[in-house]
């Protein structure tokens, strides 16, 4: 099914046809049962677990999840403000600040709108060092992600750097604690589950052009599969017995749903009022990212993106008010033509996007005529009420 929507346009036809871009894709129909329970069947293009791609902005998913588990389990709101500090070298502080426009506060929940809305590096690092390099990843394998590895910042910083995190205190409006967690460290290194990864034939360094092939063995990893399930988990939780659940309490997963869809302008967010953030920001599979794109009011898209070193990432949830339908697709592609990393010069822009495009214009086509014995009610996924 997937080969054949895959060939069905140029623009998908080139991509998938030639093995230079690494696709991989997943394709999953849902189907909904008489009490509209639904049923996820998955469809598979090319998905290797050993292949590596860069997840770049895909990581903050989990994150975002998992800072939320820990506020819970800590019984703090997400909302309280959190000052950072430093102990360590490669760490920056967020001091105690109480601006006048609460969305600039640093609090959990701004961060994580900031990284959902429009994949900001700076509130993804503090929200990794709140959960501390060992703790995260261990809660990824306890999950049923053992391969996983979230182990870097969005920052120069070393691997032993990577492992240290900084100490965090959340406060009160009137600066008195509410909880201190010391800076951590974690003792034993991660191992790449692939062993050694390098991509290119020349990478630069600053402004020095090594050549030789670029070294990802220490780089973040997250299979497609993976973050393809988490972001089912947390959209559909019910789907799941309660064991398998993440520990997030049903005001956490409509705030996740609010800002895995919302555009930065409708988000009310006032931090992305300006007209650089445009409403297909970070929607690549439909819209590409064109600035000028209009969004169609029936299309629902609720997200996670990545875009690093000439890979692509999509994956995403579609709940189509206009024809009654809903599917997941997820998508990685890689586009580096010349095969040197970090020379900006990535085909994002002529390739990479308008596949991405083209494909989620595809599939929605599909499913809109596609027979189902019963439609889905997606009312949760079309009301959305302001949440903090």
């Amino acid at each position: 099914m997937l080969d054949s929507l895959l060939h069905a346009a140029p623009t998908l036809r080139r991509v998938a046809d030639n093995p230079t871009y690494e696709l991989q894709v997943i394709y999953t129909q849902i189907n909904r049962d008489a009490q509209n329970q639904p049923h996820f069947t998955e469809h598979r293009y090319h998905i290797n677990p050993q292949q590596y791609f860069n997840p770049a902005s895909l990581v903050k998913l989990p994150v975002a999840a998992l800072a939320l588990e820990k506020l819970n389990a800590l019984k703090i709101p997400r909302q309280t403000i959190m000052a950072t500090g430093a102990a360590y070298r490669c760490q920056t502080p967020v001091p105690f600040a109480a601006p006048a426009d609460s969305d600039r506060w640093a609090t959990p929940a701004n961060y994580i709108k900031r990284m959902l809305l429009v994949s900001d590096n700076t509130a993804y690092n503090r929200l990794y060092e709140f959960l501390g390099q060992r703790p995260l990843n261990d809660r990824l394998a306890q999950l049923g992600y053992p391969d996983a590895r979230i182990t870097r910042r969005f920052a120069p910083c070393d691997t032993a750097a990577n492992r240290r995190t900084n100490p965090i205190t959340f406060l009160t409006l009137q600066r008195d604690t509410v909880y201190r967690q010391p800076a951590l460290t974690n003792p034993q290194p991660y191992a790449s589950p692939l062993g050694r990864v390098t991509k290119g034939r020349a990478y630069y360094s600053g402004s020095r052009l090594v050549r030789q092939p670029y070294d990802f063995t220490t780089a973040n990893f997250l299979a497609l599969p993976d973050v393809t399930d988490l972001l089912r988990r947390l959209l559909f939780p019910e789907s799941l017995p309660p064991l398998q659940r993440l520990n997030l309490t049903p005001g956490d997963y409509a705030f996740l749903r609010r800002y895995l869809h919302a555009t930065p302008h409708e988000s009310g967010f006032t931090l992305y009022r300006k007209p650089s953030y445009f409403d297909a920001y970070k929607k690549y599979l439909y819209y590409g990212r064109r600035p000028h794109a209009l969004a169609d009011p029936s299309l629902h898209i609720y997200n996670i993106v990545g875009m690093s070193h000439g890979f692509l990432a999509d994956v995403a949830y579609f709940a189509d008010q206009a024809n009654q339908s809903e599917f997941l697709l997820s998508a990685v592609l890689y586009v580096n033509a010349d095969g040197i990393i970090n020379d900006g010069t990535y085909e994002y822009d002529s390739i990479g996007l308008p596949f991405l495009a083209q494909l989620g214009q595809q599939v929605r086509a599909y499913e809109a005529r596609r027979v189902r014995s019963f439609h889905p009610v997606m009312t949760e996924f079309f009301l959305f009420d302001p949440i903090r």
